[in-house]
């Protein structure tokens, strides 16, 4: 096989399993070649990825040997893209009676999903999460873009608890927004105990649903390392939680002048 056909095979596997770690050996043995030709075709990658600013392609060193790729954003891309989500949420028909914005196609989009999974996976790699835990049902896709960014098992905690899940552990957490108390239930085999788990949201108004989901964790032993939201409401301004990072800011819906006040989160434009 030319060197050409090995790049394109190489780069597909490498691109359709960020954060995994392959190891050389794999590639050498399936191409038939020596460990250096297949480091020569992996410097040609990680050269063009670093120019093109398509992430990273890390060579791991050890007895083994292994490679992976670093879906690693850079500010200006992350920019770029929220921008154009926050045009498409401008959409004046996107407006619903009672002030809501329609966002189920953007969230469930395979154009914008996996950038945004891209996103959370550069802001939070380094933190090393061995899951990724969201609430039913709205930011289930957006979490498993993330889980898939990151390469870990995404865990989903239910509304209400199913006979097929086993043992379950319930809790009430009280909504920030509408100040009722709800429930979540998860699964007594769905997350191990004492493990780093990664919060994701598609949408957040005063933070009672994360502050549930961080409650929740410490009931497990783990240790929450972040909690990413795709968008933000800018009210009620008292949040239940700050320690989150959101991409984009909702600050208004004016129902009457049909026009949707939105931008990206200040931290991708600073």
């Amino acid at each position: 096989m030319r060197r050409a056909h090995r790049i394109a095979a190489i780069t597909k596997t490498l691109v359709e399993r960020p954060h995994h770690v392959f190891a050389v050996g794999e590639f050498a043995d399936l191409f038939g070649v020596a460990r250096s030709t297949l480091s020569e075709d992996l410097a040609i990658i990680r050269a063009t990825f670093e120019t093109l600013h398509m992430g990273k392609v890390e060579t791991i060193s050890g007895a083994v040997g292994g490679v992976r790729y670093l879906p690693l954003l850079t500010r200006e891309h992350i920019l770029s893209h929220i921008e154009d989500i926050c045009s498409r949420l401008r959409e004046p028909q996107r407006i619903l009676p009672g002030g809501f914005v329609y966002i189920d196609d953007l969230i469930s989009s395979p154009e914008i999903l996996p950038t945004v999974g891209s996103i959370f996976a550069t802001e939070f790699g380094d933190h090393a999460p061995e899951y990724v835990v969201t609430v039913e049902t709205a930011g289930i896709p957006v979490a498993l873009q993330v889980a898939h960014a990151l390469d870990v098992p995404l865990v989903v905690v239910r509304r209400q608890s199913r006979l097929t899940e086993g043992p379950v552990l319930t809790m009430n957490f009280l909504s920030g927004s509408t100040r009722q108390v709800e429930t979540m239930a998860l699964s007594r085999r769905a997350l191990p105990r004492g493990r780093k788990v990664l919060l994701i949201d598609d949408f957040m108004k005063a933070g009672g649903t994360l502050r549930g989901l961080t409650d929740l964790m410490g009931e497990f032993e783990c240790t929450v390392v972040g909690k990413g939201v795709l968008i933000e409401t800018g009210w009620p301004e008292e949040k239940l939680i700050d320690d989150h990072l959101s991409l984009i800011y909702l600050h208004e819906v004016d129902v009457k002048e049909q026009k949707v006040v939105v931008r990206p989160a200040d931290w991708i434009s600073l």
